[in-house]
């Protein structure tokens, strides 16, 4: 997986990638680098933020002004972005704190003229040890979503690791979860571009 990201000169999307675990390699940073290369075959550029990242961020305290250097970068690359990947395995049914974490950063996007997510396509991706855990985590990442103003994906992927889905070398074997990954990919990269070629339509006739 590549780190690359989109400089001023660019005429790629840059999507970037939030998720994994504390433990690596972990089934959610799998399917968060198999969806970014799926990105990253549409033509974008992207970046991935996983599981030993996202575990050095502070815990998101609003009243503080300060940020860590990793605060600052994450939240940088978000404002770049022109689309997002979050994964998250299913905790009792939720999303976990490591993820929920870095989204809260988010927040710092509020007074931007782009606010929060706005604009922008988020891929929403989930594994569970059970399809209970994997759906109600995927519709509360929606949420979170919704709530900072993003565009999830027509697919999410849920994906249901009770049986091993994934071999050594970090491949999905399941063909189903594998096409859906691909698609999410997909979707996100063609949302920002469809996006982009709106905003200069606009900004032609303005």
């Amino acid at each position: 997986m590549t780190s690359d990201f989109r400089n001023e000169k660019s005429d790629k999307p840059l999507i970037v990638g939030i998720g994994g675990t504390t433990r690596t390699p972990s089934s959610t940073d799998r399917a968060l680098r198999l969806a970014l290369r799926a990105a990253e075959d549409a033509g974008a550029a992207v970046h991935c933020f996983s599981g030993p990242f996202l575990v050095r961020l502070p815990h998101f305290a609003p009243e503080h002004q300060t940020r860590s250097e990793e605060q600052q970068e994450l939240v940088q690359m978000v404002r770049r972005a022109d689309g997002l990947i979050v994964a998250s395995p299913g905790y009792h049914g939720g999303v976990s704190g490591l993820v929920k974490n870095a989204l809260d950063l988010l927040e710092d996007l509020r007074g931007d003229e782009q606010s929060y997510l706005d604009g922008r396509a988020v891929g929403i991706v989930v594994t569970a040890a059970g399809w209970q855990a994997a759906v109600t985590t995927l519709h509360a990442l929606r949420a979170i979503v919704h709530a900072l103003r993003g565009w999830p994906t027509p697919l999410g992927a849920a994906l249901n690791t009770v049986e091993p889905i994934f071999d050594a070398h970090g491949n999905c074997t399941d063909v189903k979860a594998a096409n859906a990954l691909n698609t999410v990919g997909q979707q996100v990269v063609d949302f920002a571009g469809r996006h982009a070629a709106m905003e200069k339509r606009s900004s032609r006739s303005s």
